[in-house]
């Protein structure tokens, strides 16, 4: 087939609103932000772990999975940090378009990545989650090591210590994790998303 008989499929495709009804939910997708070691992914796994018994469907994204496959040839440059939320927020806009709901664990650490984001996948299914966790708790857990690296300088331009990170101003949600369970902020976001994710009876 020559190139000039390629066309987009998408009007061909199944509808989104087709695959809701199929999986029984609305779609959307939650962004969580914070610093290394805030609880993105360890709050995200819960959570997915929970909507599933709860019979929904979800799938977490973060950079454990990300970066060993489909992002694997980025480093952390500036520019490839920001190629790095692009991918992921157009990976998150099909995920979404099929029907499931995507928690999405990545720092993005400026208000433009995350407006970026936001704008790739849709303001109406983007629902930012800022996981609140002071510097020092994160410094505390640091469980892969990476803080101390970056006190050493042996990781330079590390989010929190010689890079910055932007909180969000006006996020859907945010929990201070300090003195709260995991399975607190399971019980939060679920409050607040379920109105969200419920197909109209």
């Amino acid at each position: 087939m020559s190139a000039g008989h390629i066309h987009p499929v998408f009007d061909r495709l199944v509808d989104r609103a087709t695959r809701e009804a199929l999986l029984r939910q609305h779609s959307c997708a939650l962004w969580f932000t914070g610093l290394s070691g805030s609880g993105k992914s360890t709050i995200a796994i819960a959570l997915e772990r929970k909507l599933v018994e709860m019979g929904y469907l979800a799938q977490v994204l973060d950079g454990d999975n990300i970066r060993s496959g489909i992002n694997n040839n980025l480093g952390f440059s500036e520019a490839d940090r920001v190629e790095n939320i692009r991918r992921i927020a157009e990976v998150t806009r099909l995920f979404v378009q099929a029907g499931v709901i995507t928690l999405n664990c990545f720092i993005s650490p400026t208000r433009a990545m995350r407006n970026m984001a936001r704008e790739i996948i849709g303001a109406d299914d983007f629902m930012e989650i800022y996981i609140n966790t002071p510097l020092a708790i994160c410094e505390q857990r640091d469980v892969k090591g990476l803080y101390a690296r970056a006190r050493r300088g042996e990781i330079r331009d590390f989010t929190g210590i010689d890079a910055p990170y932007e909180a969000p101003e006006s996020p859907a949600l945010e929990i201070k994790t300090e003195n709260r369970t995991v399975e607190e902020c399971v019980d939060m976001i679920i409050t607040h998303a379920l109105p969200r994710i419920q197909l109209e009876a």
